[in-house]
């Protein structure tokens, strides 16, 4: 293997380190905890770290059923990610809002690869290697596309996945399933169910008084997986409304199978004695009246048993925290419904593909495993798999963003007179006034045209830039419209990103709004890039502007300005033909379709559909583009983040 590719693969293959059971477990025996409950905290939190294990077992101090034998539940399951994932939880979310919940609600999106089988706490480290050698076992003959066929029935509606594929998927099922019966050692001749006689023995601890209790009973579990080897597929629906399924059917035909997908394997695990009650999921604090009442923290998960309701009053319900383990009564309004998975502890993954998104990481931080992940040797990969891999290393994205609310937007024309002393100082008459203007040269009464962000507009411009943070997004560079509100939010979704020192926002008069919609017969008067610097804005004053501010015409025909902003976008583009990774563009809501047709090859819109489009677009509105380099075109695919949406709020008159 040649060095380039060796280096190429040190990037993004980590093997899993430092965490052996004697490197999690030490640390607990050493502050005094029981080698059976600390062998139980490491399974209950998937084995991350000995801080969560211990966080655990604080919270569960007062756990009646601490010191019973009872194991996890785990399954293995083959998980899409990417493109493909993100469409199937936008039918996730359509489905369940026009056609109520169904089944498939319960879990995430997943091809199930074994049934759920019970394992030993002190002999989850060997379904970990059961896994990493199954994978590489097929790693080899993994599809590189996964072909999904749909198929729909009065009560079923899911993908199906057939022949090569289907067999190659089924031999790692096998081989999970016999790697893990061996590693796990196996003890056969050993009948029953196992599954039943622990719920049997959780049954007894609840009736049976605690004087009574034998916590020296000890329950062995044999390690025996049962691979799925039938009809492979991913459900979307299931045991739904009949009068429903033309409309699912309709939502499934928008997720094309084609969508690029990286498939991992996911071990999961789940409390096998609550495997049949309903889940709780706490909205707010509650403190015990009582001493049979529970203590609820927001985010809280409780186990109800539908069959034990009898005992409560109307409004009330009894359960178990899955946080605490403790049992008790809680009131119901203080809850709402839960999904099965939500309480599911992920352990490991096996990745088989290579194109993994390596802007997905932060800046500074490099990918160890710390998720569990279990990479594939770099030996195993072919030639192929590192072109797959520079492929997608070197894909570049456009993000094209609306501004924040606007001042004027919320209080008129005459804003700034409502702001303004009799001797022209500002004040805030209102919280959402912004709490200062920055200092221009120019004349105050150029804010009446080039306005500043609402205080909820920075607001909105946080939260988004705290969402994409979240989302993993790796900016390259960011391009704001000389308005200052653009400016603002590029420069608040910076700060949120951690971003404001490092990279520079670049003044583009291109991507500027189209001037005849400018209130004024003239251009309003912006603030220039030193300006903008001096009042502590990161701006790139040596940026020469694809289209300079003295080029604006204003009350422009919508042909001048369409190839205004395709003239920009070239060069902005342009500009970094090299570097991989998403260039923001902080802009107007017209700029969401001016600045991305250009790119995706298509005419400019008739200019009647052009403001209908645009009067609808709110702040903080995305359009995402990804550049598909071995078709040589740009594709418009679902933003990082979704838009905020809120309400009005109006002023309020405590005299009236």
């Amino acid at each position: 293997m040649a060095a380039a590719e060796t280096q190429l693969y040190a990037k993004v293959s980590n093997k899993l380190k430092g965490r052996s059971t004697p490197s999690l477990l030490d640390p607990l025996l050493a502050k005094g905890f029981p080698l059976h409950t600390a062998l139980k905290a490491l399974a209950a939190t998937g084995r991350k770290t000995v801080e969560e294990a211990s966080d655990w077992l604080h919270c569960h101090a007062n756990d009646p059923s601490l010191d019973d034998p009872i194991p996890q539940e785990y399954a293995l399951f083959l998980c899409p990610t990417g493109p493909l994932l993100e469409k199937l939880q936008e039918f996730w979310r359509e489905s369940k809002r026009q056609c109520a919940k169904n089944r498939a609600h319960e879990v995430f999106p997943h091809v199930t690869l074994c049934d759920f089988f019970t394992c030993e706490d002190q002999k989850l480290e060997c379904l970990y290697e059961a896994l990493r050698r199954a994978g590489d076992r097929v790693l080899g003959s993994f599809p590189a596309v996964v072909p999904l066929v749909l198929h729909s029935s009065i009560s079923y509606l899911g993908f199906f996945i057939n022949d090569r594929p289907a067999d190659v998927i089924r031999e790692l099922a096998l081989a999970f399933a016999a790697e893990a019966s061996v590693l796990a050692g196996r003890q056969p001749g050993r009948p029953g169910d196992p599954g039943l006689v622990v719920r049997l023995l959780y049954q007894w601890r609840l009736l049976m008084p605690s004087s009574k209790r034998q916590p020296s009973l000890v329950l062995r579990q044999d390690c025996t997986v049962k691979p799925c080897t039938k009809q492979l597929h991913l459900t979307l629906a299931h045991k739904f409304y009949p009068h429903h399924q033309r409309t699912l059917e309709q939502l499934a035909r928008a997720i094309h199978p084609g969508h690029s997908c990286q498939w991992t394997a996911a071990l999961y695990s789940r409390d096998m004695r609550f495997v049949h009650y309903q889940t709780l999921k706490a909205l707010f604090q509650y403190k015990p009246q009582n001493v049979d009442e529970l203590t609820l923290s927001p985010g809280d998960y409780i186990f109800v048993d539908p069959t034990q309701q009898e005992e409560a009053s109307e409004g009330w319900a009894i359960g178990t925290s899955q946080r605490t383990g403790c049992w008790g009564f809680l009131p119901e309004n203080y809850t709402e419904r839960a999904s099965e998975s939500d309480t599911w502890v992920k352990h490991r993954t096996y990745t088989f593909s290579v194109a993994i998104d390596l802007n997905s990481r932060k800046d500074g931080e490099a990918s160890s495993g710390q998720n569990g992940d279990l990479h594939p040797s770099p030996m195993a990969r072919s030639i192929s798999s590192v072109q797959a891999l520079q492929a997608t290393i070197s894909r570049r994205s456009v993000l094209v963003a609306r501004h924040g609310e606007r001042v004027d937007q919320i209080f008129g024309k005459l804003w700034l007179q409502q702001c303004s002393t009799v001797d022209g100082k500002y004040y805030r008459p209102d919280l959402n006034f912004p709490r200062s203007l920055p200092r221009r040269g120019s004349s105050v009464k150029d804010f009446e045209n080039d306005p500043p962000l609402s205080s909820c507009g920075v607001f909105q411009s946080r939260l988004a830039g705290g969402a994409l943070l979240d989302s993993g997004i790796r900016l390259t560079a960011v391009f704001a419209s000389p308005a200052l509100r653009c400016v603002q939010t590029a420069r608040h979704i910076l700060e949120e990103l951690k971003l404001e020192k490092r990279i520079k926002i670049k003044v583009e008069p291109g991507i500027f709004e189209w001037t005849r919609w400018e209130a004024s017969k003239t251009l309003p008067t912006f603030m220039t890039p030193a300006e903008l610097k001096e009042a502590g804005f990161n701006v790139d004053t040596d940026y020469r502007p694809a289209f300079p501010l003295c080029s604006l015409l204003p009350s422009e025909s919508y042909e001048e300005y369409v190839k205004r902003c395709s003239t920009s976008m070239a060069q902005i583009v342009g500009a970094c033909p090299q570097d991989p990774g998403v260039i923001l563009i902080v802009s107007h809501g017209s700029a969401l379709d001016s600045c991305t047709r250009p790119l995706l090859g298509l005419p400019p819109r008739d200019c009647g559909d052009f403001a209908q489009l645009v009067r609808k677009i709110p702040s903080l509105g995305m359009c995402f583009c990804e550049e598909n380099r071995a078709e040589g075109k740009w594709e418009l695919v679902n933003p990082p983040v979704r838009t905020l949406t809120h309400g009005s709020n109006s002023a309020f008159n405590w005299r009236n």
